[in-house]
């Protein structure tokens, strides 16, 4: 009788080896899932903002020059003074939302580590 019993207990050793396995390899897989996610989202805004930067900055040149030339006669050193103030106050304000965007951090692997939380209050639940 003794012999029945160890390949039922060999076998639920094995689902359960089985079961947790599975759980791991699902949790790496969402993991990869994630970061590869996170990638193309980094590799998107990478794109968008050099090219809105390279827009704006020669559209902010253009402009400089454009009313320069305008107020050549009587302003010329007014437009280049105001001009270079608005330039560099964009530049400060924009440096300034790329630091707070820094300090903000990202939020990579958030919904792994959510279902690592589930994992572990549903193990914690069971016994």
């Amino acid at each position: 009788m003794s012999e029945s019993r160890r390949p039922r207990l060999a076998d639920s050793l094995r689902g359960i080896l089985d079961a947790g396995l599975h759980a791991v390899q699902t949790r790496l897989e969402l993991l990869g899932v994630e970061l590869q996610e996170e990638k193309l989202r980094l590799a998107a805004l990478l794109l968008n903002t050099v090219l809105a930067a390279v827009l704006l900055g020669f559209g902010l040149v253009f402009l400089v020059i454009f009313l320069t030339v305008l107020l050549w006669d009587d302003y010329r050193l007014l437009a280049l003074g105001l001009a270079t103030v608005i330039l560099f106050g964009g530049g400060l304000f924009t440096a300034a939302n790329a630091a707070r965007e820094l300090r903000r951090g990202s939020s990579l692997f958030s919904a792994s580590l959510a279902e690592l939380r589930r994992d572990r209050a549903a193990l914690q639940r069971e016994e």
